[in-house]
Order: structure tokens, then C-alpha cells, then sequence
């Protein structure tokens, strides 16, 4: 029975027999999912009235679930008077996954991030991964995310990383070269309100260390420094998204605000706020139209050592690996995506887009995003190799052309759609 016919078949059925009591919940295709984990996370209860809505909404947050490709209800009447059996189909996602992130640009840079998750670790959701990268130096980090571990609303993340690489800091006679490390411990608490709204709130411990390598010096920037720092973390995220495999349709918002305390004055105190708009449209059967806005502010503090980079993987593809920094950043990335070949697993998606952006200089002000110098534009094409029947298994490879003033042009491969 399909989701139309059982909705047909529940809306008749409450006008037949008055309104009916759901006798069970039963769930039919999970081999993985724990089928305790999915009654328990869902707001259909036995003995509770025959509700549409409460059903609908459980579907909605299961097709959100990593280990749920596809999800759907029947409705059956039972052995009594206006008594109906519910039963939730499942469609399960294989969910143990390697990933892998490469990046270049014309300037030959090369840098790659590779590891492995489990995204329904214990048949309960969570997540278990780590990873290592190479980005001219070794890095490697540690995570578990249980958005469910106390309740169906409460859960907990906690991630380490020690990440090393060797970042440009700018100044005004020049470029030096750093060799960067953070290692950090971070908790968060997490807290889901329904299915569209998700807040977490947490801590992390980390420290930072700047050593340099080569390039221009200022006296006033240290070519060595170790600073311990804190910070407090807070994220809303929104989400209104009609799913349906590789298909988005809809709103979602995603808040991140961070307040930073330090151990040194050469890196003083920050705050840093940004938020990511995106709203995706089905066009036709095989088309989705894709857009994405990012906003955002910090501490505008006249340093070398910026929050917010212009970067191949985060924001702009094809321009290089943090070849600038601001405080403050507007990004606009917008595509279009078309199924070339769908079959029962796979799918070959190819797109084209531009990705654009402007930045606030250290110390600038808001003028500074029509600033000519602070301009990027980046328009490419791409394809997606993507398992209908694997959490996140889509493989990704764009190609970004620069075409502002000192532009690059580069590759950038990876894994899950870039937004």
C-alpha cells in the first residue's frame, strides 16, 4: 500500500467508524535500525487516537534518520471496534562510510582528508567517526554524536581533533607562512524540539599554536605563539526540507554564534556569528535548483589571524586553499542540479553553478565587501556519482574558473553534496 492509498484509506476510515484507537506500532525493512530505537523516537504510542498528523510528523523525522533511505506507513484495521494496526516501513541506508576530501588549484597545492563513520553505530543513530588529513602536515580527529542517547529530545556530541596545516597570514607588506595547530576537546548538548527545530549547546577547550615558516615579518606579529582558549558555542538549525532521495525541496536556516575567551593579548577575546540560508525547488522530475546564503560577522580586530578564509572546501570552489581572511563574510552559492541517469541505486547528477563572495578586511569596514580587491567569482560545472541505498554516498568532483581580478581555477573533489 502506498503513502497515498494508506492516507486515502486512514481519512476513510475516520469518517466510517468515528475515531479510531491504534492498537500497534509495528515497524517492517529495518535489519539495522533497532526496531525498539524507532518506536521510542516515534510519537505514535498504542492506545492513542488514530492521528494523520502525528503519523505524518513521525515519517518526516525518520526520513531525516542517517540509517533511513525511504520511509512510509500502512494502516490496517485490527480485531475490535474502530482499533487499527499502524505499521511504519522502513527503507534502510547502508551506513558505515569512508569519505574523502581532495582539493588543488592552479598554484599546485594539494591537500586530501580522508576517514571513515558509522552513522547508526548500536542500531540507535549515532555517529562514529574519525579521520585523518594531510594538508602539508598530519592532522587526525575523533568524534561521537548521540542526538538520542538520554531521550527521543536530549542527546550529546563530543569531538577531539589535533589539526595541523600551514596557513597565509596577511600582512601589510606581505604574506608569511605558518605552520598552524589547534587540538581540542569539544561537548556539546543537543536538544531536539520537534523534527524541523534543533538547538546544541556546548564547550570547547582548545589551543593554538603559530609557528612560522617562511615569508614577510612585522615586528608586531610574533613569529611564535601558544595560546590556550575557550570557547562557547550555540547553533539553531531549521530545517523545512521535503526529502525525497538526491531530491530537496524547501527552507532551511542554520545559526552558529561562538564567543572566544584567550590567554594572550595577542589574541584578544572575539565573538564570531554566521548563518547559513538555504533553499532548494524540484524543477520538473529531474532537476533541483540549489542556493545557498551565508552571512556573517565577527570581532572586527585589526589581526593577521582573521576567523572567517576564502577556501576551496568551505566556500568558494576553485579558488585555492585560504588564500584571504576577513571578519566579516557574505558568500553566495548557487547551482543547479539534473539527474543524467537515475536507476534503482544509482544516480549521475551533473551541475553547473557560481559561487561568489565578499569579505571584510581586519580592522576594515562594511565598505570593504564592495571592495573590487574582496571579490571573488567563481563559476564552474561539476558532476555527482551518488548511491541511492548509502547515507551521504555521493562522490562529488567540480571544476571552479575564476572570473575576478587575479583569479585561480582549480579541481575540488569530495564527498555529500557541497551544500
Amino acid at each position: 500500500m502506498c503513502k497515498f492509498t494508506a492516507l486515502l484509506f486512514l481519512s476513510i476510515s475516520a469518517l466510517s467508524f468515528g475515531q479510531g484507537t491504534v492498537v500497534d506500532l509495528k515497524v517492517q525493512g529495518n535489519k539495522r535500525t533497532r526496531t525498539s530505537f524507532i518506536k521510542n523516537f516515534s510519537n505514535l504510542k498504542p492506545g492513542q487516537p488514530l492521528d494523520s498528523t502525528i503519523i505524518e510528523q513521525d515519517i518526516a523525522r525518520l526520513l531525516r534518520l542517517p540509517s533511513v533511505a525511504h520511509a512510509y506507513y500502512q494502516v490496517f484495521e485490527a480485531e475490535g471496534e474502530n482499533t487499527y494496526d499502524v505499521y511504519y516501513g522502513i527503507e534502510e541506508n547502508f551506513t558505515l562510510i569512508p569519505f574523502a576530501n581532495i582539493f588543488t588549484s592552479n598554484n599546485d597545492e594539494f591537500a586530501f582528508r580522508v576517514g571513515l563513520q558509522e552513522f547508526n553505530f548500536l542500531g540507535q543513530n549515532m555517529t562514529l567517526g574519525a579521520f585523518y588529513q594531510y594538508d602539508i602536515f598530519n592532522s587526525y580527529g575523533l568524534n561521537i554524536r548521540a542526538p538520542f542517547l538520554f531521550s527521543k529530545h536530549f542527546g550529546l556530541a563530543v569531538n577531539y581533533q589535533d589539526l595541523t596545516t600551514q596557513e597565509p597570514v596577511f600582512l601589510e607588506n606581505g604574506t608569511a607562512d605558518y605552520q598552524y595547530n589547534n587540538e581540542s576537546v569539544e561537548v556539546l548538548g543537543l536538544y531536539q524540539v520537534n523534527y524541523q527545530h534543533r538547538f546544541e549547546l556546548g564547550i570547547n577547550l582548545f589551543t593554538e599554536d603559530y609557528e612560522y615558516l617562511f615569508g614577510s615579518t612585522d615586528p608586531d606579529v610574533p613569529q611564535e605563539l601558544v595560546v590556550d582558549k575557550l570557547l562557547y558555542k550555540f547553533i539553531y538549525n531549521y530545517d523545512g526540507i521535503q526529502y525525497y532521495y538526491q531530491y530537496l525541496d524547501g527552507f532551511k536556516s542554520s545559526l552558529n554564534l561562538q564567543y572566544v575567551t584567550s590567554t594572550s593579548d595577542q589574541l584578544p577575546d572575539f565573538w564570531i556569528g554566521f548563518n547559513d540560508f538555504a533553499y532548494f525547488k524540484r524543477i520538473g522530475q529531474k532537476g533541483n535548483w540549489a542556493t545557498r546564503l551565508r552571512l556573517g560577522l565577527a570581532s572586527n580586530i585589526d589581526t593577521p589571524f582573521a576567523p572567517f578564509a576564502v577556501d576551496n572546501n568551505l566556500n568558494i570552489r576553485g579558488v585555492g586553499n585560504t588564500i584571504d581572511r576577513g571578519t566579516g563574510a557574505i558568500v553566495l552559492n548557487t547551482e543547479y542540479r539534473h539527474s543524467l541517469i537515475e536507476k534503482d541505486w544509482f544516480v549521475l547528477q551533473g551541475n553547473v553553478f557560481v559561487d561568489g563572495g565578499s569579505w571584510r578586511n581586519p580592522g576594515g569596514d562594511f565598505g570593504d565587501f564592495a571592495d573590487s580587491q574582496n571579490l571573488r567569482i567563481y563559476p564552474g560545472v561539476g558532476l555527482r556519482f551518488i548511491h541511492k541505498r548509502i547515507f551521504n554516498a555521493i562522490f562529488r568532483i567540480d571544476y571552479g574558473h575564476g572570473i575576478t581580478k587575479d583569479a585561480a581555477k582549480g579541481i575540488v573533489f569530495g564527498i555529500g553534496q557541497y551544500f
